[in-house]
Formats: structure tokens, C-alpha cells, sequence
């Protein structure tokens, strides 16, 4: 009788021990040390971020885009002043258009977009055309000389360039269209608005032009790298 009530009691003693090892919370677990919260810092305004100081670009007018620029002011103005939040002005004297940051503009980025904008348009680009450089953060535009592809000159100047513009800008708009880009021929130099591949792909149509290939082999080219690129994507 006395083992049985040893053992009952050791037997007592041992579930006893269980349920407290269950109930008794961990050390570990009443030690716990709360994590810490993530800082939320909210953005630098565009004025903040270089110390308060206001930032400036500068774009030159060329002479023959003086008159464009005149006719297609408000244009380029409602864009950048009121989506934008930057201030532009027309230094007369200088002959150049001058941008700065507000204090409410959003983003220091802005003011280098808005400087974009408005030397594509200086390049010749239409503001329809220019105004993706503000809305898209992929997009450039790049120049080049046909003397930098091959010297050329007299007659077969303007051979070259007969052909990159092709009957009635047949073969450039052809090339436009491909490469979702736009291109501007002016006098001898080119300039191209687009993304970096689309860019490379019509700068290789525009020289192979440039170094004789006549248009019909140049589309040929064309057709396969745009259904690639299609495949691709």
C-alpha cells in the first residue's frame, strides 16, 4: 500500500511538473524586446535638398529657332510652369531661356527634365513630340554629324542626304515609324528622340544610308530587327 501511494504521489508529482513546464512562460518570451519601428522620413522638397539654394539651367536659342520658340511659348510654358512646378523665363538679352526650382516643386529631378524638353525643342523636334521627355524617364535624344559616319562633300552631300529623307520624307518617316522614334535632319546634322535601343537601331538605318545602302535593302533590315524586337518584348 505504502509503493502504491509512492507511486501514485511520484506519478501526481510528475503530470504536476508537466502542466507547469506547459503553463510557466518562457524566459525568452517574457523578455522580448519590442522591434523597432522602420523611420518614416518624408522626401526633400527640391529647395531642401541643395540647402535651400535654387537651382538653375540655362538653354541657348538658336538663331533660326527664335521664331518657332516665339509662336510655341505657351506651349512649352503651361507644361513645365504649372504640371512641372518650375519657374521658366525668356532672358531677351541673352538670347536663352532660363529655368529655376520652386519651393513647391516636387522633385529636383524636374528642373534637368524640363531642360530636356526644351533644347529638343531647340534641336527642332515639335513640342507634341519633345513633351514625352517630361512624361517618360527612358527617353534621350542624341546627334550626330554625316561627317562622322563619312566625310562627304559637294554632290555627294547632298546625295546622303537626299537619301535619309528619301521622296517626300518617305524613307525618314519609313525609319520612324519601325523604331518608334522621332528624327530631325538638319543641314548635315541628325537628331534622334527615343528610348536607347530604339535610338540604336535607327542610327545604324540612318548610317547605312549615310554609306550608300539604297532604302529598299535598308527596310528589308529594318523589317527583321522590328519583328525581333517585337518577339522580344
Amino acid at each position: 500500500m505504502s509503493s502504491a501511494t509512492v507511486n501514485g504521489g511520484e506519478a501526481a508529482t510528475g503530470t504536476d511538473i508537466e502542466a507547469a513546464a506547459v503553463q510557466a512562460p518562457t524566459p525568452a518570451a517574457t523578455n522580448t524586446v519590442p522591434f523597432a519601428q522602420k523611420p518614416n522620413f518624408k522626401p526633400l522638397k527640391a529647395h531642401e535638398i541643395s540647402d535651400g539654394q535654387t537651382q538653375f539651367r540655362k538653354v541657348p536659342v538658336p538663331p533660326h529657332r527664335y521664331t518657332p520658340l516665339k509662336k510655341a511659348w505657351m506651349e512649352i510654358y503651361t507644361p513645365i510652369y504649372e504640371h512641372m512646378k518650375i519657374d521658366i523665363r525668356m532672358n531677351l538679352k541673352a538670347r536663352r531661356v532660363e529655368l529655376k526650382t520652386r519651393k513647391d516643386t516636387p522633385d529636383v529631378s524636374n528642373l534637368q527634365k524640363c531642360a530636356d524638353f526644351v533644347h529638343a525643342f531647340m534641336l527642332g523636334f515639335d513640342v507634341i513630340d519633345a513633351v514625352a521627355l517630361l512624361r517618360l524617364d527612358e527617353l534621350y535624344a542624341e546627334s550626330f554629324e554625316i561627317k562622322d559616319v563619312k566625310t562627304l562633300r559637294g554632290e555627294h552631300l547632298s546625295r546622303a542626304i537626299g537619301r535619309l529623307s528619301g521622296k517626300g520624307g518617305k524613307t525618314k518617316f519609313a525609319i520612324e515609324n519601325a523604331t518608334k522614334t522621332r528624327i530631325v535632319i538638319a543641314d548635315t546634322k541628325i537628331h534622334i528622340l527615343g528610348s536607347f535601343s530604339n535610338i540604336k537601331v535607327a542610327r545604324d538605318s540612318l548610317c547605312s544610308l549615310i554609306l550608300g545602302s539604297p532604302a529598299g535593302k535598308v527596310y528589308s533590315k529594318l523589317r527583321a530587327v522590328t519583328a525581333r524586337m517585337a518577339e522580344r518584348f
